[in-house]
């Protein structure tokens, strides 16, 4: 079984990755209408007060600790909302416990990750004929402080199976565990590409919004299609 130790520490390198985020989720304006996290402490108490709705738009703030968000980047939000609103079904590095900023090398590889998931799920829902989910494509810079690299590991391995992500939550656990930064490896979904899954937003520089994408279901995702960029 793949250990951290196994996984050598990638250099400190600038990095420019893509997710998609599904449009029904605005971004949490909290997060980007400050400067730090005394500022934001001070306005979440305030609006806490008035805005009964702000709870559920924040998320779970206790499974972050403050200094890990990159208060005053652009799109602070984007980085954020991935470890306050975690799937409790989990995803790939998290058996629902944490939250995982999931990124890929190109927004093609992206379309193809979220073009698997979504088939899987909406798959499931009985009398679904035809429906439409738009997405946004977000163009994120990071770097890869403190981050390992799993793309040494042969995509082969347990690590990478399909669709048991048993190996997958061991080595993610593990490695939240020691603190890491975050995870490069090789794209299931899109073999010969790269995604990141990040463990903490904190070495997030920017989130910018770049496209739309929309997927189309008609008993299944019959096509992918950009609608406007930025």
């Amino acid at each position: 079984m793949v250990s951290p130790d196994d996984l050598p520490v990638l250099p400190d390198e600038k990095r420019v990755a893509h997710r998609l985020v599904n449009s029904k989720f605005p971004p949490i304006e909290l997060f980007n209408d400050v400067a730090d996290a005394a500022e934001f402490e001070t306005l979440y108490q305030i609006q806490a007060l008035t805005n009964p709705r702000l709870l559920n738009e924040i998320g779970r703030l206790e499974l972050i600790p403050r200094q890990d968000i990159p208060f005053g980047i652009p799109g602070c939000s984007y980085a954020t909302a991935p470890f306050t609103h975690i799937n409790p079904s989990g995803s790939r590095f998290s058996a629902g416990e944490f939250g995982v900023l999931y990124l890929a090398d190109t927004v093609e590889t992206a379309v193809a990750e979220v073009r698997h998931h979504q088939q899987q799920y909406w798959s499931q829902v009985t009398d679904l004929n035809y429906e439409r989910f738009v997405f946004r494509s977000l163009s994120c810079r990071f770097r890869e402080t403190d981050c390992v690299d799993a793309t040494t590991i042969a995509l082969s391995d347990p690590i990478y199976a399909p669709d048991d992500y048993s190996a997958s939550h061991a080595l993610g656990a593990a490695l939240k565990g020691k603190g890491v930064a975050g995870v490069r490896y090789h794209s299931v979904r899109s073999p010969g590409n790269v995604c990141w899954g990040l463990l903490t937003p904190r070495h997030v520089a920017s989130v910018h919004q770049s496209a739309h994408y929309e997927m189309i279901w008609n008993g299944r995702i019959t096509s992918v299609n950009r609608l406007s960029g930025a």
